[in-house]
């Protein structure tokens, strides 16, 4: 059986496997023949089939001898944030260009030990730096879905747009992202799929590129939420070389998802209902409300007061912490080097770091810098990790009274590409949904749950208490069940 095997699920692939329906390697060819006819896309930096095929074999030869992991003979794609060992490993700009990591992260490293097959390195915004992945050195990519009626490329969102479109377009049945302020939910909510961001600490950053080191967290982008949980299981864990990693069990989400949420407490944050919302969006909103209610759970009002502060002052933190971050790229160990006019050191320092990063990446490294400098530190910085703390005390207020909160994902479906290139802060503003849980450290999914006048797809949003996956991922069943998104988009690779 070779046939339809990238329009099936995770669950699907992973059942099929285990009945002996199709190979590993039938599975990983069926894949990368989808990679290469959703190419235009520009999904991916690297494709790496030499190495799936020999990953799908060798688990092929796995299970023949009766061993199978968590995602034994799954072709998965990977954000190009994270280190793969002998693999180009770029985060999307020029100045990683040619590098090869000799070591792998944590996350990959667990996936490959519970025998997932690598496709390729998907393309992201610069660094993690965007909500259009309109800043990668290598080119945009495109959603696969278009408005109806228009044949215009549509943002796939940012950063992780390459996973999401690679995942919505049947190129691979999961991938990774990382999220720092909605990176793997909001591409997720414009490409019609699942993204879902853990609690901070519960996946290792080890070998991960850094952007902001407090707030970056890797996570699943799946087409269902089974998948999700799935994925995560495998990804996550403690590791004794990422000192924010969690030293704490990893649960079986799949057993989560029992359909039952019968008695649970669901809060409505009055402060997401901002003016100018799309009709659509807050339409979708109340149906899922709905949805929610009439499976049992209970609706409640809840306030988080300092939510109007959370988008401000993560672009305080976020780029502070990235200027930090990326004074490690000056051209001396490994990636670009200019010499520029002479060989004095600094003007190589200039050269390399002036040519090797993109006008979204100087513009964060300079607003660091000035919120770190002498005499704004206390003004910017440590005013912005107050309010922090203020957002996290909202939540974990809310939490006392409530299980779960449902939010929508984004203010706006997918836009085109190229529509907010010259207005940093209308780009910033998609994220404005996604960023409060981020400062927290909570976990949070998006969930595709229905298409606005454009046909295009829109998600929601649910936010869980720290550690609190598996409250999370049994709520989000029921809202995908609820909402019954089949729809799928018409550049995706036919079955």
């Amino acid at each position: 059986m070779t046939g339809g095997l990238t329009d099936l699920t995770l669950a699907g692939a992973r059942a099929g496997l285990a009945a002996g329906d199709f190979t590993s390697e039938e599975l990983t060819l069926a894949h990368l023949g989808a990679l290469e006819e959703t190419r235009p896309l520009n999904a991916f930096i690297a494709e790496t089939p030499e190495r799936a095929l020999e990953m799908a074999r060798a688990s092929d030869a796995r299970r023949a001898q009766g061993q199978a992991g968590m995602l034994e003979g799954l072709p998965i794609a990977v954000k190009d944030l994270f280190c793969t060992q002998g693999v180009q490993t770029t985060a999307g700009s020029r100045i990683l260009g040619g590098f090869a990591p000799p070591y792998e992260s944590t996350v990959t490293a667990n996936m490959w030990t519970e025998g997932a097959v690598m496709l390729g390195k998907t393309n992201m915004d610069e660094f993690a730096m965007g909500s259009s992945n309109m800043t990668s050195h290598y080119g945009r990519v495109e959603n696969p879905w278009r408005a109806a009626g228009s044949n215009r490329a549509l943002a796939p969102g940012g950063s992780s747009g390459g996973s999401a479109a690679a995942v919505a377009a049947r190129a691979a049945p999961a991938a990774t992202g990382t999220d720092t302020g909605g990176s793997i939910r909001q591409p997720a909510a414009f490409c019609g799929i699942v993204g879902m961001k853990p609690t901070y600490g519960r996946c290792s950053r080890w070998g991960i590129v850094a952007f902001a080191s407090s707030l970056d967290q890797a996570g699943p982008i799946t087409r269902t939420v089974w998948d999700s949980a799935i994925v995560l299981r495998a990804m996550a864990g403690h590791d004794p070389k990422d000192s924010t990693s969690v030293p704490a069990a990893v649960p079986d989400y799949e057993a989560a998802l029992t359909g039952d949420i019968r008695g649970l407490r669901i809060g409505i944050p009055a402060e997401y209902r901002m003016e100018g919302t799309p009709e659509a969006i807050v339409a979708l909103w109340e149906r899922g409300k709905d949805w929610l209610k009439a499976a049992g759970a209970e609706i409640v009002d809840i306030g988080l007061p300092h939510t109007k502060y959370a988008l401000p002052a993560y672009y305080i933190v976020a780029p502070a912490e990235a200027s930090s971050n990326l004074a490690r790229y000056d051209g001396v160990r490994f990636g670009l080097r200019e010499t520029g006019d002479g060989a004095d050191l600094t003007e190589m320092y200039e050269a390399t770091r002036g040519a090797g990063f993109g006008a979204e990446v100087r513009r964060r490294i300079l607003i660091g810098a000035y919120v770190l400098s002498a005499g704004y530190y206390d003004a910017y910085y440590i005013k912005a990790q107050r309010v922090r703390s203020l957002i996290a005390q909202d939540f974990a207020d809310a939490f006392g009274r409530v299980d779960a909160i449902l939010t929508p994902t984004t203010p706006t479906a997918a836009f085109p590409l190229g529509e907010k290139m010259d207005d940093p802060i209308a780009m910033y503003l998609n994220d404005v949904f996604t960023v409060p849980a981020s400062m927290a450290g909570l976990p949070a999914i998006s969930v595709p749950a229905g298409l606005d006048d454009d046909g295009l797809p829109l998600g929601l949003h649910l936010i869980a208490n720290a550690f609190e996956e598996e409250t999370l991922f049994r709520v989000a069943g029921v809202l995908e069940a609820a909402a019954g998104f089949t729809a799928r988009p018409e550049t995706a690779a036919k079955a």
